[in-house]
């Protein structure tokens, strides 16, 4: 099971987050869509950083309310590890739990092309744990 699996379900559809934005408008558009980060991109869709809530928190945190007009580049991570669609489940969850993070930007040609989160991960190792179950379940009763 890799990534494309993951992006043939859930679709490809990113929310991005220009570099020069407040951080403001990312928590706007954070809760907006109910996500937990924002890719940032430039103007042909290369990814140049992720900012996750977390990132906004530790932000606020160290520098206070004024972080909110601060721009994105401010607080995003700009060492982003990436996944293309031929990544495996398996790998994936060892970049997540390896680096601590729990979206990960897809590319494709060096472009953005999709993400995934821990939760659509989760998702699609249980439905591949449970299809395993019933094809053993089958081949014992068919034995």
């Amino acid at each position: 099971m890799n990534v494309k699996a993951i992006l043939e379900d859930k679709g490809r559809a990113v929310e991005t987050i220009g570099p020069n934005e407040t951080l403001a408008v990312a928590i706007n558009r954070l809760a907006e869509h109910r996500i937990g980060a924002l890719v940032v991109t430039n103007g042909d869709r290369k990814v140049i950083g992720i900012v996750s809530e977390r990132d906004i928190v530790c932000a606020m945190n160290k520098y206070g309310a004024a972080t909110l007009e601060q721009s994105v580049r401010h607080a995003m991570t700009a060492k982003v590890n990436l996944c293309t669609e031929n990544h495996t489940i398996n790998q994936v969850m060892e970049i997540m739990t390896t680096g601590r993070f729990r979206h990960l930007p897809v590319v494709k040609n060096g472009q953005l092309d999709g993400i995934v989160s821990i939760g659509d991960v989760v998702k699609k190792r249980i439905e591949e744990v449970e299809r395993e179950a019933e094809e053993i379940i089958h081949y014992i009763w068919a034995g």
